[in-house]
């Protein structure tokens, strides 16, 4: 069955876009973070906190495994570091696998961010001033794992409702 697998920076609206694809293909939507919590029994931040990110990654990369190898179609909202561990960027060229890069620009990723700092255990420290600087480097460093999604969509200036259309176009 076809898994359908949004990747993109943080902020980038995978889990929004996804509930909306879900609901318009009348398919199930995971969100691999919440899945990541749901095992754990603990949130993201304390996971970090707690265990560290390479055991993150290493649980975030055999869920994804898992979910990818499911029999039922399915929509998954990746993690932002999701494909740039593991190898997980080689997971979207698979043959039932559609993978697409939500692309946003710089501003965008800010505005989106700058009130969810505390809820993201990579931001939670960083000044205003500073955040901006980290996601330009994080976006430089993560982009070639993005690109290897089949399909790039931009985000920028689109409504959700939009970004889901554009992508059901992409399916068919």
């Amino acid at each position: 069955m076809q898994k359908v697998v949004l990747t993109g920076y943080m902020g980038s609206g995978k889990s929004v876009v996804a509930a909306q694809l879900a609901q318009k293909l009348h398919c199930d939507w995971i969100d691999l973070d919440q899945e990541i919590e749901k095992v754990a029994g603990i949130s993201i931040a304390k996971l970090f906190e707690s265990k560290g990110e390479l055991y993150f990654r290493k649980l975030e990369h055999e869920l994804f495994i898992q979910l990818l190898a499911s029999s039922e179609s399915l929509i998954i909202s990746t993690g932002g570091g999701t494909p740039c561990y593991y190898n997980n960027h080689q997971l979207l060229q698979q043959t039932d696998v559609a993978s697409f890069y939500l692309k946003a620009a710089i501003p965008t990723l800010v505005s989106r961010l700058q009130s969810e700092r505390s809820k993201r255990p990579l931001l939670a420290n960083l000044t205003e001033v500073d955040l901006e600087e980290y996601i330009a480097k994080h976006l430089f460093d993560r982009n070639f794992y993005y690109l290897q999604s089949k399909f790039v969509i931009t985000v920028d200036e689109k409504t959700v409702e939009q970004i889901a259309d554009e992508i059901i176009g992409r399916l068919t």
